[in-house]
């Protein structure tokens, strides 16, 4: 064991105002030594490898009075040192507006983006993160509600419950993309993610499998979530929330240290909710949901760090009023193209009562953190997610009379001309199905990070060595088929018929139902590298490689899928020049992802070919700023993605076989904007904009050169401003205002069906607040004028009208 880890420990507290305030931004250090740090939002502080001894540790910020404490650091402990400043917080408020306060909401570092610790302006790639200061702030309850902070990203699919696959999704440079990370490994949550835990965020934009392997990450990018730590002190608030359509909350956010040393911590988060459906409440169902996530921290020494984390998700719910289209329906004979022109009543449920799926998703985490040397540090992560569901899921598509209609529960599964209905134009049905399920599926991950910082001659390397071990096995069962029919404007009668009971009463009588399953199993084998290279202060160089080896052992998806192995390399580039150190940079990348196809197909020649790996490339370039003494931070940049090795159907033979060639393409392209500043004291702004450019450029005759279906709006905004008053006898009051813009989104977009549009909304939201050091009073409404919206992709969803919820939060 090195010498120099044998002789050090740790210096860690909390810094506070008279008044009990936590002091932010506050430098903490040891008099006579290159070693220090800055308190967090939280007052809290960390300073680590100190060699054993006594020391003065200094508390400072411009124009104040020092305050200072000794302490004596014993080798692999943890020495405390809690301050209280002689400033209230409005003091220390009136110097932080004239030094060096910086913008809170903008988090210019993260662990996990690269894989290794680096700053917003080092790294090429292109990021936004939503801290839990913002979440506070617009009280926000899910990562759902969190992503509309996120420029560039659209939600399109509201979370089903279902077991393998029933999470949110949403839209990102043109592709769709699912919250499948969690602290940079997999914890896929299938059913609305609470955001109780939740410390920020992270939407890491554009093809990212070189660092985070193609199962969990989509060419439009990834979704991590970082969670809340253990600390040092005790703490933390509990809260109680209502409002709109019944809806009620209680959540918790304890910490406490479980030892004298305090190198044991516990830290507790807990959710309840409860919330009525907004479409006719008591018929189409409600949410309830309840998420509990321990985390336990030991620091043994200051070499090594220990975190054992949780994550359990219970839900009941009424699957949402999601709708479709039919493949054989053209958009020209249902009489209109626009959702806003639909026949169907906004507010209405669609369904009767007892439609219910119970869901359930438990997260196991481990991470052990050992630091090798001073350059040098290992990091080992044990992940373990299991989904299931079990129970019903509505949906429906929305038909015309005029070309077909379906069978009704006589012939369930099956879809065929109905003999005794009329053919009228202009009159419209639901055809109402029901897909239950008794699914489950898991996901194992054991990552082993080598991380680096050290010099090479004159030349600094920061570098991330990892093995990665991801299996996904699923076990899902859907089954079920067509109900019945049903034609709008008929009433609540008709439309109640669609329940719980009729669907237990139609599986009764059918003894042949149809069942979907799928049972593969897939294993990646994965090895990357990356190297961060200074070739001088202002000029760094980005060069990472991974090698993935897929294994799935087949089973059934739908049909027998055979056993196959593929090898396939992903390289990434950046490069990054600082014309003002630390203020401005000019960066580019490279960034590549694949996706393992398991299939074979038939050539004009008869024979017979395995697909190569689907391929996206993208290069980007721009320019981040942190300026204004880190008032202001804005991101600027241009991207173009281009998909390769898309397997298209060219013809049939004479058996209809498909006849294929895997040379399609599909082109991504356009631009992003985020901004995060401080322009005056108390006042914050949080802004962004996209426009995205797609279109299959080569592919089947059907779609070529149409916008994919999947896409998303091309124009999306999002804005917040809020104020809070930094001093005086209102400290704390404060109110945010703000909103999300999308263009209009074509989901039927093709030769056979035509153009089917979501209309292009304006939805604001706004908040009110007063936050205290022992409470806080916080009010928010969304959807703020009553918009009527709809999102979805290939399909239309309603969206909640306009919701008022008030929250009182204690906090100890």
């Amino acid at each position: 064991m090195p010498a120099w880890a044998q002789q050090t420990g740790t210096i860690a507290g909390r810094v506070m105002t008279t008044d009990g305030n936590a002091a932010e931004s506050v430098s903490v250090g040891i008099q006579g030594q290159p070693l220090g740090g800055i308190t967090d939002s939280e007052g809290r502080y960390r300073i680590g490898a100190v060699p054993a001894g006594t020391y003065t540790i200094v508390v400072s910020f411009v124009g104040l009075k020092p305050a200072q404490q000794q302490v004596t650091v014993v080798a692999g402990q943890r020495a405390m040192a809690d301050f209280r400043l002689a400033e209230s917080t409005a003091q220390l408020q009136e110097v932080v507006v004239q030094g060096t306060r910086t913008n809170k909401f903008n988090r210019s570092n993260s662990v996990d983006v690269a894989k290794m610790p680096l700053s917003n302006l080092e790294n090429p790639q292109v990021y936004a993160t939503v801290g839990k200061e913002l979440l506070t702030e617009q009280l926000v309850f899910s990562v759902d509600d969190a992503t509309r902070n996120v420029p560039g990203l659209q939600r399109m699919w509201e979370p089903t419950g279902r077991g393998g696959d029933g999470g949110s999704f949403y839209a990102s440079r043109g592709f769709v993309v699912s919250s499948q990370l969690r602290n940079g490994v997999a914890g896929s949550v299938t059913s609305t993610v609470d955001a109780v835990n939740l410390e920020k965020l992270e939407s890491i934009k554009g093809p990212s499998a070189t660092l985070y392997g193609s199962a969990l990450t989509s060419y439009g990018g990834l979704l991590n979530r970082v969670t809340k730590k253990p600390f040092e002190t005790f703490g933390g608030e509990v809260a109680v929330s209502g409002g709109s359509y019944g809806f009620h909350r209680v959540s918790a956010d304890v910490n406490t240290p479980l030892n004298a040393t305090k190198t044991l911590a516990l830290r507790l988060n807990a959710a309840y909710n409860y919330e009525d459906s907004w479409q006719n409440a008591g018929y189409a169902g409600y949410t309830k949901n309840l998420a509990l996530a321990p985390s336990l921290q030991f620091t043994p020494t200051d070499r090594l760090t220990i975190n054992l984390d949780a994550e359990i998700y219970r839900g009941s719910n009424i699957g949402k009023q999601i709708i479709y289209f039919d493949h054989r329906e053209q958009v020209k004979n249902l009489g209109f193209s626009r959702a806003d022109q639909a026949p169907l009543d906004y507010r209405q449920s669609y369904q009767g009562p007892g439609l219910t799926q119970d869901s359930r998703s438990t997260n196991l985490f481990g991470q052990v953190r050992y630091r090798i040397s001073p350059s040098f540090t290992s990091t080992t992560y044990l992940s373990s997610s299991r989904s299931y569901s079990q129970g019903k899921g509505p949906y429906f598509y929305l038909i015309s009379n005029t070309v077909y209609a379906l069978d009704s529960l006589a012939a369930l599964g099956k879809t065929a001309p109905a003999a005794g209905l009329a053919r009228t134009p202009g009159v419209h049905s639901l055809y109402r199905a029901d897909q239950s399920t008794n699914s489950h599926s898991d996901t194992y991950e054991v990552q082993q990070l080598f991380n680096g910082d050290f010099q090479l001659g004159r030349l600094r390397n920061r570098v991330v060595l990892g093995l990665d071990f991801l299996s996904i096995n699923s076990n899902l069962d859907y089954f079920g088929g067509s109900i019945d029919q049903v034609r709008l404007g008929l009433g609540n009668n008709a439309y109640r018929a669609f329940n719980g009971q009729a669907v237990d009463a139609a599986y009764a009588a059918n003894s042949a139902l149809a069942h979907y399953l799928v049972t593969t199993k897939a294993n990646t084998y994965s090895a990357f590298a990356s190297d961060v290279l200074n070739l001088t202060d202002q000029l760094s160089l980005l060069a990472a490689l991974r090698l993935d080896r897929y294994a799935n052992k087949g089973g059934i998806y739908y049909t027998p899928v055979a056993a196959y192995n593929q090898t396939a390399l992903s390289p990434k580039f950046g490069l990054v020049y600082q014309p003002v150190k630390d203020r401005v940079a000019i960066f580019a990348n490279y960034q590549n992802s694949f996706t393992n196809l398991n299939t074979s197909f038939l050539d004009q020649d008869g024979n017979t070919h395995v697909t190569k790996p689907e391929r996206a490339n993208q290069l980007e370039g721009g320019v981040k700023l942190d300026a204004a003494g880190g008032r202001v931070s804005l991101t600027a940049s241009y991207y173009d993605i281009r998909v390769q090795n898309i397997l298209r159907t060219i013809g049939y033979t004479s058996a209809f076989v498909a006849i294929g060639v895997q040379d399609g393409t599909q082109w991504s392209r356009g631009a992003e904007l985020n901004l995060t500043a401080n322009p005056l004291p108390g006042l914050n702004v949080v802004g962004g904009f996209a426009y995205n450019y797609s279109t299959f450029v080569k592919t089947d005759d059907n779609v070529n050169g149409y916008r994919p279906a999947t896409a998303s709006a091309p124009y999306l905004a999002n804005a917040w401003v809020s104020y809070r008053q930094p001093a005086g006898a209102l400290k704390g009051l404060g109110a945010g205002f703000g909103g999300n813009y999308a263009s209009d989104n074509k989901i039927v977009n093709s030769v056979s069906q035509g153009v089917f549009t979501l209309p292009n909304y304006t939805v604001l939201n706004a908040s009110l607040f007063y936050d205290q050091p022992k409470f806080r009073l916080s009010a928010k409404v969304d959807n703020l004028t009553d918009k009527q919206y709809w999102i979805g992709y290939t399909t239309m969803n309603a969206q909640k009208l306009r919701s008022i919820i008030g929250s009182v939060a204690y906090k100890f």
